[in-house]
């Protein structure tokens, strides 16, 4: 048995540049085109790092469950929805789905959906910039689990010592009064470099683990910069043909990378002729994780 994505969903054309709104309309998406129910989903799992007003409490995720209208309903016979934060950087959608894996194995719920998305905390700006390298975005990936060996392989993680090449943070010392609209981001020199060389590493371990023929393979990773998928592709030794990636005109979209690049690949039908998807999330540590997704004779957006 696997697991596999029934359904993806973007917060393209949201109203606002909040993440609740980017991401419950991704949910909301996702919900719809996998024609299901919204009390279906039993469990929520938001893996956005950057959020409206750096809000801390309570967990965004109750909010995007709120805005995606899932679990609103109390009575007595009413399904009732789980949702919960879990902030790993850009690793962070390959650590829901290593957590949704576990919770449709045990049987407890049909479906679990994962958003993910960040934005910067003032709402003012909708494209990455020197300062806040993140484009705000929200997606979302809705999974089940499927009798056949199609989905998810083992999520394979890693991290390297020193400097966490990247790092994010309120500088509470000069923020004042308009703390919860400011974020300071600092970037070693060599981040992308210290990045590849874990995302490379874990992303062999996936391979090795279940060796796929290079010509049937596809690799979605993350996008710490616009050419970085690319050069861990050369360092897999994988054509660069098979690379895909999610917009990128208004920056990185940092957690949401992966779900929307999947999302594209489906909607462009890059994916015809590949059996597998290599998927490496990579970011602040450094740490990195991959995993080998296994897709289903007619994957579905």
């Amino acid at each position: 048995m696997g697991v596999c994505i029934r359904a993806t969903g973007t917060g393209a054309g949201a109203a606002s540049h909040s993440i609740v709104e980017l991401s419950g309309r991704a949910a909301r998406e996702a919900v719809r085109r996998a024609e299901i129910r919204p009390d279906q989903v039993g469990v929520l799992i938001n893996t956005g790092v950057f959020r409206d007003a750096n809000t801390m409490e309570p967990a965004v995720a109750a909010l995007i469950q709120k805005a995606a209208g899932i679990g609103l309903d109390y009575t007595r016979n009413d399904r009732r929805t789980f949702s919960f934060d879990l902030m790993n950087g850009a690793v962070g959608v390959l650590n829901a789905v290593q957590v949704a894996s576990s919770v449709l194995r045990t049987g407890g719920t049909e479906h679990v959906l994962i958003v993910a998305g960040d934005t910067h905390p003032s709402l003012t700006r909708s494209a990455a910039d020197a300062e806040f390298p993140y484009a705000a975005t929200g997606a979302a990936l809705l999974l089940e689990q499927v009798d056949g060996p199609e989905g998810f392989g083992p999520v394979h993680l890693t991290r390297s010592s020193g400097s966490p090449a990247e790092l994010a943070y309120v500088d509470v010392a000069t923020m004042g009064t308009v703390g919860r609209g400011l974020m300071t981001v600092e970037r070693d020199d060599d981040f992308e470099d210290r990045i590849l060389g874990v995302a490379t590493e874990v992303a062999r371990t996936a391979l090795a683990e279940t060796p796929v023929e290079v010509a049937d393979l596809a690799l979605i990773a993350s996008t710490p910069t616009p050419h970085f998928p690319k050069r861990l592709a050369d360092a897999l030794g994988i054509d660069q043909h098979a690379v895909r990636v999610p917009d990128l005109t208004d920056g990185d979209p940092h957690t949401a990378a992966l779900p929307l690049a999947y999302d594209r690949a489906l909607a462009e039908g890059s994916l015809a002729g590949r059996t597998h998807v290599l998927f490496v999330a990579a970011g602040a540590g450094p740490s990195a994780a991959a995993a080998l997704y296994r897709l289903p004779a007619e994957p579905r957006a």
